[in-house]
């Protein structure tokens, strides 16, 4: 009966002091996590504001600062942004957006670079998804609602929703924060993803197995890698990026929010870049603690238009 008594006791101690080592199964307060995560290197992919493999479509007033592409669906996937072709048919242009629209069955050049991107878009899901070692699972059953984040590895087996009272992600500007989705990601009307502390929306992904759904009025702010579709319902802001590998669906949307530029020629040297103007080189265009898009060695720019460009050089 002791000796029972005695291995009890010691069970106990031993459970007791596993539940005290045990990672916390919660976010709300800074834990370092297991291992610091590295950004998902977009490559090619980060030249747009919005990916998609299955199409485009809008309607209602959208404002989308940066480029647009659709591959391998050819242009009649893009809809509702009255495009005009340019002369070159490498690329056509539409009043909601700021930069370039490029298409599949647009010059051999752009289908190429296209093909490429898709790729990248793909790769980066895939990396995205294989991270291993969370520093959260299950986080909340799915609601993630009325938390603050810190950086990490988040893994869900199910789907996650963002209630109206939204989600804070608390870090540095160097801080990275990867939520792993097995299903949907669901963003109710009204909802903000706030950034604080320093934190930055190109250093925020969420790697989405299902279907993404931005609710109307919500403020999501990272870039969203999607299996199947983005669908941002009237009045959604995306701070971000929007890639799918099936079909992006809009509704008078910001994606990302307006961009601070205060000189129109700024604007066409944007433009000029968008595909590798063979006349622009090594010019950088610089935001504070980010970098817009760099044409060196050959290199097509990937724009990140968030914030306001504090400097520039001028391209030769």
């Amino acid at each position: 009966m002791k000796i029972a008594t005695l291995l009890s006791a010691a069970g106990a101690l031993v459970s007791l002091s596993a539940l005290a080592s045990a990672r916390p199964m919660t976010a709300s307060s800074p834990l370092t996590a297991l291992a610091v995560q590295t950004p998902v290197n977009l490559r090619r992919a980060a030249s747009f504001a919005i990916l998609s493999k299955a199409g485009i479509s809008t309607i209602g007033t959208t404002t989308i600062r940066g480029n647009i592409g659709a591959s391998p669906i050819t242009s009649t996937g893009i809809t509702g942004f009255g495009l005009t072709m340019d002369s070159t048919n490498l690329f056509s242009t539409s009043s909601l957006v700021s930069g370039r629209v490029f298409a599949a069955d647009y010059a051999a050049r752009t289908h190429n670079y296209l093909t490429a991107a898709v790729g990248d878009m793909e790769t980066a899901y895939t990396d995205a998804a294989g991270r291993t070692l969370p520093d959260f699972t299950e986080l909340g059953a799915g609601n993630i609602g009325g938390m603050t984040l810190y950086a990490g590895l988040y893994k869900w087996g199910t789907g996650v929703l963002i209630p109206s009272n939204g989600v804070t992600l608390s870090g540095s500007g160097t801080d990275v924060w990867i939520f792993q989705i097995r299903q949907d990601l669901s963003v109710s009307n009204g909802a903000i993803v706030t950034l604080s502390g320093g934190a930055r929306a190109s250093r925020v992904f969420w790697q989405v197995a299902g279907q993404a759904t931005l609710g109307t009025t919500c403020d999501v702010s990272g870039i969203i890698l999607c299996q199947t579709n983005i669908v941002l319902n009237t009045g959604a802001t995306l701070n971000g990026r929007a890639l799918a590998q099936t079909a992006v669906t809009l509704d008078a949307n910001a994606v990302p929010p307006e961009l601070t530029v205060t000189s129109a020629r700024l604007t066409r040297w944007l433009q000029r870049l968008a595909l590798g103007d063979a006349h622009t080189t090594g010019v950088c265009v610089r935001i504070p603690s980010f970098r817009i898009g760099d044409r060196q060695k050959g290199r097509c720019p990937g724009f990140v238009p968030l914030g306001t460009v504090s400097s520039c050089s001028e391209p030769t």
